[in-house]
């Protein structure tokens, strides 16, 4: 059987594929919109066992606002390095601060989904000087997500069963990958609405992260993110990490959330103001896990809304 090639991550569209390095490694970046450093800048980050065509219709709709809209594979992910090492809160807030700075600029609005939302908290909170404003797709302050999960049954019940399959070595990289990445799929299904499961872009949007999640390494390395969320919490460098991060961020903050996310429950997200005092939360009626994919014309103009007010 032949693996998919990182290259294959490189879709034509209205849109430029650019090979950015930062933090000591490549990373696979897609660009539109102006390409001078004088246009304000967006930078959308994917979720796990995604990459970054999740951000496909954001991408187009922001780049026509007048933004230059990047949307760049994370570490490990798509046609980016896959190093060894790196794959903690930490580094991931270094990755991004180093992408906004190689691409010339000194500022820069982040759009996260999920685990890439919790990297925008991070790079909000470790680089502030860096960070304009953020806007999360069914991403809570991971303090939050974190007392969530101890504290409530039904969250604890939604996410833990998952989180705690991908800890052991190696199995869970081979259950992703089995079958042509096939689990890639089901996490599609398991967390969004039957209307999305049902149109044609759904069967294209599965089909793609099927693919990307085959490519050598990938999956390991999106797993190692999760590995290093569960084993941190009781080592060293995850109660330092959790210590920086609780910090109060007083830059515009926009959370959208699907009301029928099965994962990230909405109670979760109450508690974010802790932290985010000026949250504003954009709930999206019917949408799933997937709101930016399942809902994209709602979720693109509540992000053109926010842009533009900032």
């Amino acid at each position: 059987m032949t693996l998919p090639d990182p290259s294959t991550v490189r879709i034509d569209g209205p849109w430029r594929h650019r090979d950015v390095r930062a933090n000591g490694i490549r990373f696979h970046a897609v660009e539109a919109g102006p390409s001078d450093p004088g246009a304000p800048l967006v930078v959308l980050l994917h979720g796990f066992a995604d990459f970054w065509w999740s951000w496909r219709h954001q991408l187009t709709a922001l780049a026509e606002a007048g933004y230059r809209t990047v949307a760049m594979d994370l570490r490990g992910y798509g046609d980016t390095d896959k190093p060894p090492r790196g794959y903690d809160g930490w580094t991931s807030a270094d990755d991004v601060a180093g992408l906004i700075r190689a691409l010339g600029h000194t500022e820069a609005t982040l759009v996260g989904h999920a685990d890439g939302g919790l990297v925008c908290w991070a790079t909000a909170t470790l680089h502030p000087q860096l960070v304009r404003s953020i806007a999360l797709v069914s991403s809570p302050h991971p303090i939050a997500l974190r007392r969530s999960v101890l504290r409530n049954r039904a969250q604890r019940s939604a996410l833990l069963p998952s989180f705690l399959s991908y800890q052991p070595p190696w199995r869970p990289e081979r259950a992703l990958t089995r079958d042509d990445g096939a689990a890639a799929e089901r996490l599609l299904r398991s967390r969004s609405s039957l209307q999305w499961q049902q149109s044609e872009e759904f069967a294209e949007a599965a089909a793609r992260a099927r693919s990307a999640i085959q490519i050598p390494g990938a999956a390991h390395c999106g797993l190692e993110y999760q590995r290093w969320a569960f084993r941190s919490q009781w080592r060293p460098d995850g109660k330092r990490f959790m210590t920086a991060m609780d910090q109060v961020l007083t830059l515009p903050v926009l959370q959208i959330h699907g009301d029928a996310d099965p994962f990230v429950l909405r109670s979760t997200l109450r508690d974010d103001t802790r932290w985010a005092p000026s949250r504003h939360l954009h709930p999206v009626p019917g949408a799933g896990h997937y709101a930016h994919e399942e809902r994209p014309d709602e979720v693109t103009a509540a992000l053109t809304d926010f842009l533009a007010r900032r």
